[in-house]
């Protein structure tokens, strides 16, 4: 089947090729070393490529974008660019959930492109999804647990039949692309490598924030007819003082909206 076909039935697609694999190693070579120069990375969890060029870089690359305008359309902004990041033999993990749910967004226009730079194993943790669930819209309740890696520890109210998942393995520079629907979660890393993923959250221009926010994305293909969402220009330059200042006040506002009715 082609993408489109994939992801309209199951609610995802992979493995998909987006860069080769030493294109993959340079990159994480590069995050990394702006790792070890910060003493605060908190700079780097949402929207770090507001802040690093590279990524913003990958956000435009061709064999991305085309592969998500299959599903998509061809005209594509990026909503969100977060690292979801496992270290070696850490307990972290992601529990069972839906983006949507949280993302304060008017429609289901939307596609996470999420690119390995390190091995996605199910010995390291990778994502598992349940096929066909992008179908069904469920209740969540907050958890906050410290090592889920979600916002709020947000997790489905209902049982999720384990024997229904498929582990969604990745090779470094291969990448997924799924529905914000899907049921999708992840499990601790047990290797002794870090995993490292790259999330790219792609929206339709039409789309629309609810509740009279008007959050900040990047145009990375096409045209934006609608002006719905407040269009940034990309980083010229690693961790400017400009660009960090634009990254908090995208945190903010997306803030604002994924802890709308939390109870902390």
């Amino acid at each position: 089947m082609s993408i489109n076909e994939d992801y309209s039935e199951n609610g995802f697609a992979f493995p998909i090729r987006a860069i080769s694999a030493e294109k993959a190693r340079e990159i994480r070579q590069q995050l990394e070393e702006v790792e070890r120069s910060l003493e605060d990375q908190s700079v780097l969890k949402f929207n770090a490529n507001f802040v690093l060029p590279f990524l913003q870089e990958l956000t435009t690359l061709e064999s991305i974008t085309d592969a998500v305008a299959e599903v998509l359309g061809d005209d594509l902004l990026v909503w969100g660019c977060n690292l979801f990041i496992k270290e070696a033999k850490s307990e972290h993990y992601v529990s069972w959930h839906q983006d949507l749910h949280y993302w304060g967004l008017n429609e289901d226009d939307q596609v996470t492109a999420w690119l390995a730079l390190s091995p996605a194993t199910i010995e390291s943790g990778c994502m598992k999804f349940v096929p066909g669930s992008h179908k069904t819209i469920v209740e969540h309740r907050d958890t906050f647990h410290e090592d889920n890696l979600l916002t709020r520890g947000q997790e489905i109210a209902v049982d999720v039949d384990e024997a229904d998942a498929v582990a969604i393995e990745l090779q470094p520079g291969e990448m997924s692309l799924h529905h914000g629907r899907l049921f999708h979660g992840s499990d601790p890393n047990r290797s002794n490598d870090r995993r490292i993923g790259v999330a790219m959250r792609f929206i339709k221009p039409s789309m629309k924030q609810v509740g009279g926010q008007k959050s900040l994305a990047t145009l990375a293909k096409g045209q934006d007819k609608f002006g719905n969402f407040e269009l940034v220009e990309p980083p010229k330059e690693m961790l400017s003082p400009e660009a960090i200042a634009l990254r908090q006040r995208a945190l903010d506002i997306s803030q604002t909206i994924l802890y709308d009715g939390a109870d902390k």
